[in-house]
């Protein structure tokens, strides 16, 4: 296989060792990867979202933004490590050239996982082909698909979309700096 200049690398995740949640998107998009930061692109709805669910506040510098998500006990990453793709989109990856992260050695530094929740469909199918049953996944660990927060995912109103993010959080256990169900009765 000749892996060309569209080749791009993912960053390493976001974690603290007591992370209970993993989100985990495909790829970082290009405005990603040119500011080395998850969720970079300002019409991507992930941060804003994660402010009304959690309260970790959108507006804040990255820096105390994924302070904060990992002291609400969530980490963040991609499925991907590398792959081909010309742009941002997921349906540009070459899945031929996609390698997947190491999530054996992942799970055994971050033994408190217990839910990972995928942002966008295209997370979910790479983990699910390229991850389950080719690496040491914990068992009973749940796995959620969610709305993508892309703007290329336009056809689910921003309201489903948190509605379905703060389900997906919401669990016992799990505690949220302000009511997420307030939003939505």
């Amino acid at each position: 296989m000749v892996l060309t200049t569209r080749l791009k690398r993912a960053f390493p995740p976001v974690a603290s060792p007591t992370a209970t949640v993993l989100i985990l998107g495909s790829m970082p998009g290009e405005a990603s990867l040119r500011a080395q930061q998850y969720y970079a692109h300002p019409r991507n709805a992930f941060w804003s979202i994660l402010e009304a669910v959690t309260g970790v506040p959108a507006g804040a510098d990255y820096a105390d933004r994924v302070a904060a998500l990992s002291a609400a006990g969530i980490a963040l990453w991609d499925v991907l490590h590398a792959c081909e793709r010309e742009g941002s989109l997921d349906a540009a990856i070459v899945d031929a050239t996609s390698v997947p992260n190491d999530f054996t050695a992942f799970f055994r530094v971050h033994l408190a996982i217990s839910r990972v929740l995928f942002n966008g469909a295209k997370a979910e199918q790479c983990f699910r082909r390229q991850v389950m049953g080719r690496q040491e996944i914990p068992e009973g660990l749940q796995l959620i698909r969610l709305p993508s927060t892309s703007p290329a995912h336009a056809g689910v109103s921003r309201i489903h979309k948190q509605a379905a993010w703060a389900a997906a959080l919401a669990s016992p256990g799990y505690n949220f700096p302000n009511d997420p169900a307030a939003d939505f009765l």
